[in-house]
């Protein structure tokens, strides 16, 4: 392979890479903003899948007010990293909540877990800042 060669395949991937974060993004990014907006209009489901997880219900809109706001920051690229932080946090609490509520492990507890890489992974993918702080090969 020459260099020009190399260089072509290297913004491929590049632009691969850029297009699957985003897709993972946008993902991510509606799953929170409809687990936002159902904390903040509160149907019955949601009322009682939290009260079975330990919580009052009075806690519910201040989650999704919460969630909300860590959503937004993530979805703008000059804050998606904070957002992303603020988010892994939200999703920590959940398998807290979940282990300590004895749900299964596999879809309940580890659930949280399957997001936060998907919410990571489409970030990494799709911003060059964090790829150059968090190096997973060396070229």
């Amino acid at each position: 392979m020459t260099v020009n060669e190399f260089e072509i395949e290297a913004a491929r991937v590049s632009k691969t890479s850029i297009w699957t974060g985003r897709i993972l993004s946008i993902l991510s990014i509606l799953f929170f903003l409809m687990d936002a907006v159902m904390k903040l209009i509160k149907p019955a489901f949601v009322v009682d899948a939290t009260v079975k997880l330990g919580y009052q219900e009075s806690v519910i809109q201040g989650l999704g007010i919460a969630l909300l706001i860590s959503t937004i920051l993530y979805a703008i690229p000059s804050t998606s990293v904070l957002g992303a932080i603020l988010l892994t946090g939200y999703l920590g609490g959940a398998v807290a909540s979940n282990l300590r509520a004895g749900s299964p492990l596999f879809s309940n507890v580890l659930f949280p877990v399957y997001f936060a890489l998907v919410l990571w992974g489409g970030l990494y993918l799709r911003d060059k800042r964090l790829r150059e702080l968090v190096p997973l090969r060396r070229g």
